[in-house]
């Protein structure tokens, strides 16, 4: 069967229909009509994700109000020429990052990110790109996601094995490793490589 993504974009198109409408709706009979159309949209990713409804509905449903993408984090780190990658547990590597926490700015965000994932403490200093992962990642996800990637400068810090990350190391472009693209693609590390070497950068978005 020809892969199509059309489904999912219907499914996560009425699950935000299904959420605003829970939020905002006011009738008993409309707000069942809402959550049983939230239940029809979590079955239809449960096949396509391969995870169990439960976990399917706890990372589809588990939000409420108006639906907004979520934000993500990569920082870009370079010495000598070289970027700084940390290896998770399956073996790829990626731009250390991860989820925006609620109570953390882009900024803030990032430099928490590198220190858990990298042990190293750096001062953020230039916006790469705003991008959105469904135009730019492989695998569509549930939620909508919109990466934001860091230049960095290093002050200090050592490596320690952690809960996330197995390794950090520093690559050149022409010598990368296998990525977890879903993460960070070759396009978007050669993108930070230019952002590194430029001395006036205009941040790229879509």
């Amino acid at each position: 069967m020809t892969e199509n993504h059309n489904y999912i974009d219907w499914a996560v198109r009425l699950q935000a229909l299904a959420q605003a409408g829970l939020a905002y709706g006011k009738d008993t009979f409309d707000i069942e009509r809402f959550e049983e159309i939230r239940r029809i949209a979590t079955e239809m990713l449960v096949e396509p994700s391969g995870l169990p409804k439960e976990i399917v509905k706890e990372l589809f449903t588990s939000d409420s109000g108006y639906q907004t993408p979520k934000i993500d984090t990569r920082a870009a780190i370079f010495q000598d020429h070289k970027i700084l990658l940390v290896q998770e547990s399956d073996g790829n590597w990626t731009l250390p990052g991860g989820w925006c926490d609620v109570d953390q700015s882009i900024r803030d965000n990032t430099v928490k990110e590198v220190l858990e994932e990298a042990g190293a403490v750096v001062e953020p200093f230039r916006l790469v790109a705003v991008l959105d992962k469904a135009k730019n990642n492989p695998a569509r996800t549930a939620v909508r996601v919109i990466k934001h990637f860091v230049l960095c400068k290093y002050i200090s810090g050592t490596f320690v094995s952690n809960s996330e990350t197995i390794a950090a190391k520093y690559f050149a472009l022409d010598e990368l490793p296998n990525l977890a693209e879903t993460k960070t693609t070759t396009k978007q590390i050669a993108l930070c490589f230019e952002a590194n070497q430029a001395e006036v950068w205009e941040t790229v978005f879509d």
